[in-house]
């Protein structure tokens, strides 16, 4: 779980629950999808899982994957009705209870996060994850009712002081109520059925390629790559200056609160000392003109307290010879 306080006063909190991966091991279709997946490519991923799904609609491996999938192109509604099925299906299985729950929450649906991973561990009482999970929603709904109390008290120094445990636990801060569902478990209690092996599946479809407005060099793309490499070293290594100085000057918080604000609570939260790993995969480039680039990639977090990944997006700027940050979005 991600608690992310806001710039002035209490805690505003955002979840990033543990969501569970499938294991797949039959159907070339669908291991060309985790492949897919694993590469970014999520459109080709999920017309993989589609052609798997005709023949083998009743799939559990395949419609869990399915769901993943939609999560990833932001459509929560559909991957709610896809695990929601399952659930119904396949009601042994506790990984989609614990799915749903990271979609409930990503909506701030808290109760029905909570019923559904009570569901998964009534399941499996050996689930760690739904445990994990179940830990962070109590959290979420403690962190609601001490907001709740200093608005009524805001004197009430116990409130405040519980309120900044619960927001001193957790170490990262995607935005609010998207759905960024990113510590994976790569070993269920309980995997689906195994499904037949599928026929050979057809030659897939090359994406429509988008026009590229101006063919960047590769060096352009190489410097570009390296300033996220940057940005990502100044922030394991606890280096605040280094971190902030390669964010652009007219930088969009994520919250609309001022630059000051933001850079202090930024500063708050990776110069204390601890231990903490960022790690960039599989970086893609787009640019949109020779000083104005889009970079999409996988972001590993971990820290002594916690780890996750989730899919990144930052929106970079030149600068003279420098590449900065001027947009920063958490499931892009």
């Amino acid at each position: 779980m991600t608690l992310k306080p806001a710039a002035v006063g209490l805690a505003v909190i955002t979840l990033c629950l543990g969501f569970a991966a499938p294991v797949l091991s039959q159907g070339n279709e669908l291991q060309d999808a985790q492949q897919l997946l694993k590469q970014g490519q999520i459109e080709r991923a999920l017309e993989r899982v589609d052609q798997y799904l005709k023949t083998h609609p009743k799939d559990a491996r395949g419609r869990f994957l399915r769901g993943i999938l939609l999560t990833e192109q932001n459509k929560p509604n559909d991957a709610i009705r896809v695990f929601t099925e399952l659930t119904q299906d396949y009601p042994e299985l506790p990984e989609p209870y614990n799915n749903l729950a990271v979609l409930y929450a990503s909506q701030g649906q808290y109760e029905k996060a909570r019923a559904a991973l009570e569901m998964a561990i009534r399941t499996h009482p050996s689930y760690a994850t739904a445990h994990e999970n179940l830990g962070d929603i109590y959290a979420k709904m403690a962190s609601q009712a001490y907001d709740k109390a200093l608005q009524l008290d805001k004197g009430n120094q116990g409130a405040q002081t519980k309120l900044n445990l619960i927001r001193d636990l957790f170490t990262t801060a995607p935005r609010p109520r998207q759905a960024d569902m990113t510590k994976t478990n790569t070993a269920p209690q309980a995997a689906p059925v195994a499904a037949p092996r599928p026929a050979p599946a057809p030659a897939a479809k090359e994406p429509t390629k988008e026009p590229v407005k101006s063919a960047p060099t590769d060096g352009n793309t190489d410097a570009v790559i390296k300033a996220v490499q940057d940005w990502a070293a100044a922030w394991s290594n606890n280096d605040v200056n280094g971190y902030l100085a390669l964010y652009a000057p007219d930088f969009k918080t994520p919250d609309g609160e001022s630059r000051k604000a933001w850079e202090n609570e930024r500063r708050s939260r990776i110069a204390k000392p601890r231990e903490i790993e960022v790690r960039v995969e599989a970086p893609k480039v787009t640019f949109s003109d020779a000083n104005r680039a889009t970079v999409t990639f996988r972001q590993h977090y971990r820290s002594n307290t916690f780890k996750s990944s989730a899919s990144k997006k930052l929106v970079m700027i030149r600068s003279g010879d420098k590449w900065l940050i001027q947009q920063e979005l958490v499931g892009g």
